[in-house]
């Protein structure tokens, strides 16, 4: 056991402290009695611990860890940072060790890991719900694509709206694609999100759309969010070019949703 550990104010230690107050042996108990008062603040600091305590723990941290996080989201951290800043991020981006940046890096990467196994489970059951659900139902709708394709130039002179999304085809090697996917993904602020269909990739094969989305690190938050959707393309591809005369055009294939329509998206402009 380090000095560290032996020196930490336990949670026991605290509340300890607490509970060794003395009351008055008549001391009035009332509502609005110094009792009472006490009463609330024993209450309060224990609640206080054992919340900070399941959080600590939910992370894998300790008292003492938590306690530095905290007070480092006070100082400038706090102020140049997302709220939404992980503890182990903003402990490994503080570290005071090459040891201890390599363990909260890898403490963090295990629960990216497992929070894309599980955004990842819940869309392939998604996914089998619609196919289930709705056997006959197409995904995208042709006739809006047919009314759509025409308007060119409105498309060429486009400038993003908060709800636009782009339906974005792809396929797991594709290395202009993923440079197009880069430019577009820095520009995901500005509208609501991508729309990404693999067309390499077959019902049964759910594992590669998990490998190929850890391998160009795509944040699973963006996935919970819904900024950013992983589908197979399960024929969609066809489809959409066959009524926007993209058949036979080089991967990747974008199109803009805009108020209900459907349109050409040139790569050119990323």
């Amino acid at each position: 056991m380090t000095a560290e550990r032996i020196a930490r104010p336990s949670r026991i230690g605290i509340l300890g402290f607490w509970l060794c107050i003395t009351l008055p042996i008549n001391a009035d108990t009332g509502p609005g009695s110094d009792t009472s008062k006490l009463q609330a603040v024993e209450q309060s600091t224990t609640q206080q611990i054992e919340s900070q305590t399941s959080r600590a723990e939910q992370w894998g941290l300790d008292a003492t860890e938590w306690q530095r996080y905290e007070s480092l989201m006070q100082g400038i951290r706090g102020s140049v940072s997302p709220a939404k800043l992980s503890p182990l991020e903003v402990l490994g981006i503080h570290a005071r060790t090459a040891d201890e940046r390599r363990r909260y890096a890898e403490q963090w990467a295990v629960m990216m890991r497992d929070d894309a196994e599980r955004v990842l489970a819940f869309q392939r059951a998604y996914d089998d719900a619609q196919r289930r659900l709705f056997p006959n139902g197409l995904l995208i709708d042709a006739n809006a694509l047919a009314l759509a394709a025409p308007n060119q130039t409105a498309t060429e002179k486009m400038t993003w709206q908060p709800d636009d999304r782009v339906l974005f085809f792809t396929e797991t090697q594709c290395p202009r694609c993923d440079a197009v996917l880069e430019r577009l993904v820095s520009q995901i602020k500005q509208y609501s999100g991508i729309d990404l269909y693999l067309v390499d990739v077959s019902v049964g094969e759910e594992t590669r759309i998990r490998d190929w989305a850890a391998a160009k690190q795509i944040d699973p938050q963006w996935v919970s969010d819904h900024r950013m959707t992983l589908n197979i393309d399960a024929g969609a591809f066809e489809q959409v070019a066959g009524h926007t005369g993209q058949q036979g055009q080089d991967l990747p294939v974008l199109i803009l949703r805009r108020e209900g329509q459907l349109a050409p998206l040139p790569v050119s402009r990323f």
